[in-house]
């Protein structure tokens, strides 16, 4: 059975929080600032983004929230996909500060033998530091590793690669999730809700098939991608609750603001996908919600619910981009 999420991120979102302690406000702005553009630049770096503890702590407080709400919406339809499977352990692959760990802990709950790989010692150190306020994480290894084509990893049940893909080359990326997919029996990569990510997930879903395994999430099925290319992408979004540092880079007065990203979750055991994806946000209007669906034949198809299909117009109301469609009884 998941483990609630809300606990998990309250914790996540409290420990952040501490972590601006010291740090003047506009001194942590700025940092934010400078990082975002390194982060949305397109020139892969080989050498850390993150500097220093001000850097990361200013960063992890910006970004943490987004990213464990990204990654647990892929974790959740992965393991909707996987039901009854829980990893025994977890290799978090430039994992940074650690929020895909988080994430990993709000889906299955639960102690596991966890390694976070990154080659920017600040982020390790700022992880460890966060994860001592929740009780699962507090004996994670975090270990500093050039990630690219020389990383090698260790047999493991789940790896992660969230956000990582930008930052390096095109022989990095393949090698990288090579590497993933000859270690693991399961890997979740999630990549920002642009076209360049999911233009880097979509030759990750290629490589894994081709590595044997079966997609679980979001696609139903293990074909090719129905979208013809260059015409749209395939993306998500998660809501996440502003903090005041959100605010200060951001300005506006929104208490939210909600995250886009693009993700793969495959397996190399038997897994049941979906049978058709909501891939864009739903349309209410009056007696009728507009669906448009990715299917398992496969296909991209716009489905029409109205008031006369009963209890599924109920649900079709309350449908929300990224649920699996018809919703799972019971």
């Amino acid at each position: 059975m998941n483990a609630p999420a809300l606990p998990v991120a309250e914790t996540l979102r409290t420990a952040l929080a501490g972590l601006l302690d010291g740090i003047p406000p506009k001194r942590a702005a700025q940092a934010v600032e400078r990082l975002i553009a390194s982060y949305r630049g397109a020139t892969p770096t080989d050498a850390p983004i993150l500097r220093d503890r001000a850097d990361v702590a200013a960063y992890a407080a910006y970004r943490m929230p987004a990213t464990f709400a990204a990654v647990r919406s892929a974790l959740t339809a992965f393991a909707d996909a996987a039901a009854g499977w829980v990893p025994g352990d977890h290799v978090d692959v430039g994992g940074g500060t650690g929020a895909a760990t988080w994430a990993v802990s709000a889906t299955w709950g639960g102690e596991r033998p966890v390694t976070v790989l990154d080659w920017a010692e600040p982020a390790l150190a700022v992880g460890r530091e966060i994860a001592a306020a929740h009780p699962a994480l507090r004996d994670v290894r975090w270990q500093r590793s050039r990630i690219g084509a020389a990383l090698t990893l260790e047999s493991t049940d789940l790896v992660t690669v969230s956000y990582v893909l930008n930052e390096l080359t095109a022989p990095d990326r393949a090698a990288l999730v090579d590497a993933a997919g000859a270690a693991a029996q399961a890997v979740v990569i999630v990549e920002p809700g642009t076209p360049d990510g999911y233009a880097r997930v979509l030759e990750a879903r290629h490589r894994l098939i081709g590595a044997g395994f079966h997609i679980a999430a979001p696609c139903p099925h293990s074909a090719a991608c129905p979208i013809a290319p260059g015409t749209d992408w395939c993306h998500f979004s998660a809501r996440v609750s502003r903090s005041s540092l959100h605010r200060q880079v951001k300005g506006g007065s929104l208490a939210y603001e909600d995250e886009k990203f693009s993700y793969v979750a495959a397996a190399r055991f038997p897994v049941t996908p979906a049978p058709s994806r909501v891939v864009r946000r739903p349309q209410i209007r009056k007696g009728q919600v507009l669906l448009d669906l990715c299917e398992s034949e496969p296909a991209l198809r716009r489905s029409t619910v109205t008031k006369r299909h009963g209890e599924l117009y109920k649900a079709a109301r309350d449908a929300e981009w990224g649920d699996a469609w018809p919703p799972a009884e019971g």
